[in-house]
């Protein structure tokens, strides 16, 4: 197995203290997004044959397994991450498999180039994700029922926000959402600014369930997505819980430590919280607009200690192990690829002793039992 050496993306919306402090070295002050493990062409992680990305391009088999290679094709299928939420990130969607593929090649045919700020779809693929807490984390995830909705908005007081207010009270649920979603992202953009400054006021003023919409507010002032992120469901996790994120489901976190897992995709479609384009015929293609609870997943306990989140996506399956010092060893051991992320403890395994935000790549078939005492995070796929 290969220890992995990481890149640590400074977006700014990253917190300049949760991954150094996971780490145990000193912040350098400047914001520390996300750290990511695996084989994405944008930050592969690093090992003594080469990048990930180049070791499984010189023998996928050997690397991935037959089955997997047979499944997903000649590369990693999954991207892991530690995230860490200092400020909300944009509010956003992702397509499904075949609205990915659609969407690609028509980009590809009107010659968008791949990078151009104005390009939707970066790659033909779907993006699953799944993100699992590892301190208290704060995020929206999936449209309210708009009786809710309307009832968040109306307790503002803001006289620009009835007509909001009245059509999620008249139409049905679907065409509410779709409608007052539209009309928001469609506003006039000082008009809306205007409205999110007196949103924003009120939020500050009337705390509760309010203080998140403030929060956002915060750092977005005068954009629309303060308004539409009223729509959503506000989830707060506790350490352990974890969110998935399908087709077509709005969201954006908020803030908080988290492990996140997800095919290996870059599309995303903003809905607002972002000086990046926002395509709002394409947006509305998308978003599926269900009202839903955002169904929180607890981990379900399997044989040999392991604890899965359970997801209907086959590119990750994402499960941890919390070891105990003295406690039997697992037997680990895949014909699937593995990346193992250590996150609170001490985990060996192989030759390598692992601490916090510490990871190894474990090939298909390659031996790999664990032992020590702390928690251990195991990413592979479902073939």
């Amino acid at each position: 197995m290969d220890r992995l050496d990481n890149t640590v993306r400074p977006y700014a919306w990253g917190s300049p203290t949760a991954i150094p402090h996971l780490l145990g070295i000193e912040p350098t002050g400047e914001p520390q997004a996300e750290m990511w493990m695996g084989a994405h062409p944008g930050a592969p992680s690093r090992t003594a044959r080469g990048t990930l990305a180049e070791v499984i391009e010189a023998d996928p088999e050997r690397e991935l397994g037959a089955r997997a290679v047979a499944r997903f094709g000649p590369r990693l299928p999954f991207l892991l991450k530690i995230l860490a939420a200092g400020a909300p990130l944009s509010l956003q969607v992702h397509p499904d498999l075949k609205q990915a593929e659609e969407g690609y090649a028509e980009e590809e045919r009107r010659g968008i180039p791949v990078d151009a700020p104005h390009r939707n779809y970066k790659d033909a693929n779907h993006k699953p994700e799944l993100v699992c807490a590892l301190t208290e984390f704060d995020g929206l995830c999936g449209f309210r029922d708009p009786a809710e909705a309307a009832s968040l908005l109306d307790g503002l007081g803001v006289d620009s926000l009835k007509p909001y207010v009245d059509l999620l009270h008249a139409r049905p649920q679907e065409a509410a959402l779709r409608e007052v979603l539209t009309a928001i992202l469609s506003a006039d953009p000082a008009e809306m600014a205007h409205t999110v400054a007196e949103a924003t006021a009120a939020c500050t003023r009337l705390g509760g369930a309010y203080a998140p919409y403030a929060g956002i507010a915060h750092h977005h002032p005068g954009d629309p997505g303060v308004i539409a992120a009223m729509l959503l469901n506000h989830v707060r996790l506790q350490p352990g819980e974890a969110l998935y994120l399908g087709a077509g489901i709005p969201h954006a976190y908020l803030s908080g430590l988290g492990v996140e897992i997800m095919a290996n995709s870059d599309n995303v479609l903003r809905c607002g919280l972002t000086p990046k384009h926002v395509d709002v015929p394409e947006l509305l293609r998308i978003v599926r607009f269900e009202p839903a609870d955002p169904g929180v997943l607890r981990p379900e306990a399997c044989p040999e200690g392991e604890e899965v989140y359970e997801t209907p996506t086959e590119e990750f399956r994402l499960s941890r192990y919390v070891l105990a010092e003295g406690g039997a060893a697992h037997d680990l051991t895949r014909d699937t690829p593995q990346i193992l992320l250590c996150t609170a403890g001490t985990v060996r395994t192989g030759d390598h002793e692992l601490h916090p935000g510490q990871s190894v790549f474990v090939p298909a078939g390659e031996r790999a039992g664990i032992s020590g005492a702390g928690t251990l995070f195991r990413a592979t796929v479902i073939v």
